[in-house]
């Protein structure tokens, strides 16, 4: 066997509407629903699925807490323009600009948090 793509990650959230307003006014994503009234977050050609924390969904990870991911996504804005983004949108940055290890190489990353306090981190690639 062999993965090809991330199709979609679950978060657990406290408030799916508070999670959409961050997720849409930070980082541009697209509220959508699905299936039986189900809400996620579309980016490219990827989705993040977002399961209310009191909801009683069958098929879910073993212990879904808020505020339990550390994720990272890759942008091709500029870092400096990412950076600007968030202040004037009120996200403070908790570290970065920096320099990582991504899973293609170095990568130059931002980190904040979400309304669960997940950690956030947004990336370009270092060139050259």
């Amino acid at each position: 066997m062999k993965i090809d793509a991330i199709d979609h990650f679950v978060l657990t959230v406290k408030s799916v509407p508070v999670t959409c307003e961050f997720y849409t006014r930070a980082l541009g994503m697209e509220v959508v629903t699905f299936g039986n009234g189900r809400t996620a977050l579309k980016f490219g050609s990827q989705k993040i699925n977002l399961h209310p924390l009191e909801n009683d969904i069958a098929l879910k990870a073993g212990t879904p807490l808020p505020g339990s991911a550390d994720v990272c996504f890759i942008t091709s804005v500029p870092i400096a323009e990412v950076v600007a983004h968030l202040k004037t949108v009120g996200v403070p940055i908790i570290e970065g600009p920096s320099l990582r290890a991504g899973a293609c190489g170095p990568i130059v990353s931002v980190y904040f948090r979400d309304p669960d306090q997940n950690l956030i981190e947004v990336s370009n690639y270092k060139r050259g």
